[in-house]
């Protein structure tokens, strides 16, 4: 792209109708943007469509007028959508108790550019992981929680996000239940992370019980965070194969490899806005 472009991304869902292709690529067209690439999906049982289309514009043009200039359009059509310039990077916090191995996959991928976001803070309910956010040069908010203090730490929570501007929240192994209004609040906004067992092999060491019952898949499910425990809306999942030679401890190092793999690829597809909620299931466009 030259220097005198800039690319943009349009996301948006609606319900299905005639002209919507037309619709989007003219008004481009019209604001003298070029589409570099576009894809769509009219899922037939709900009858909704979604796209997502990148496209190049003129630096000189104003990201704001295009905003506003495409309203017109949503409104005809009902969408829900947004725009945004794809150099624009999203604020992340990350949440962790005492896992690490979530945390520090999403550093690397940050650090290395795999991820390009801003990490603003990391918060725990535990001291354990501040050397690590120490050491990546992250802001770390230790806020112990107990069912006492709950309250007041999910209220410390939301005051850090609101602080910082913060775009997406992940639960990288954050081993606390949110309570309803935290998880209303951050709806579509806060991804978490988990094994695959889902609803079996509940409560403590559920890779010893998975053992006991000889499992031959691992997995791992990053979805969006609901009031509903552990059943938001699917991002993604990743699954292993394993084997009667596996050992306990085996198993729960596949599966924080899982778990690692689902959960960056989760949180990267939602930042560049490849993510696209479809009642109770999503749309991803990879």
């Amino acid at each position: 792209m030259s220097a005198d472009q800039r690319e943009l991304v349009l996301a948006l869902s609606c319900p299905d109708q005639k002209g919507l292709v037309s619709a989007v690529a003219g008004y481009l067209f019209a604001h003298g943007c070029n589409i570099v690439s576009c894809q769509q999906h009219e899922d037939a049982l709900s009858g909704n469509f979604f796209m997502r289309v990148r496209a190049s514009y003129l630096a000189t043009t104003s990201l704001e007028a295009l905003q506003a200039a495409f309203q017109a359009t949503a409104d005809t059509y009902g969408m829900t959508w947004i725009m945004t310039d794809s150099a624009t990077r999203q604020r992340v916090a990350i949440l962790v108790s005492k896992a690490e191995h979530c945390l520090n996959d999403l550093l690397f991928r940050w650090r290395s550019g795999q991820l390009k976001i801003d990490i603003p803070f990391i918060a725990s309910n535990h001291p354990d992981l501040a050397p690590v956010a120490e050491a990546a040069g992250i802001p770390f908010h230790h806020i112990p929680v107990t069912p006492a203090t709950k309250p007041e730490a999910e209220a410390r929570l939301l005051e850090l996000i609101d602080e910082h501007d913060i775009d997406l929240t992940v639960l990288a192994r954050y081993m606390q239940i949110l309570s309803d209004d935290l998880s209303r609040a951050l709806e579509g906004k806060m991804i978490n992370i988990h094994h695959s067992f889902l609803p079996g092999f509940k409560g403590a060491k559920p890779y010893h019980q998975a053992y006991d019952r000889g499992v031959k898949l691992i997995g791992a499910t990053a979805h969006y965070v609901t009031s509903d425990l552990d059943e938001g809306p699917i991002i993604e999942q990743e699954v292993l194969r394993v084997n009667h030679k596996l050992m306990p401890e085996d198993l729960v190092a596949v599966g924080q490899d899982a778990e690692r793999v689902a959960l960056s690829r989760a949180v990267r597809w939602h930042t560049e806005h490849r993510v696209l909620l479809n009642g109770t299931r999503t749309v991803v466009f990879n």
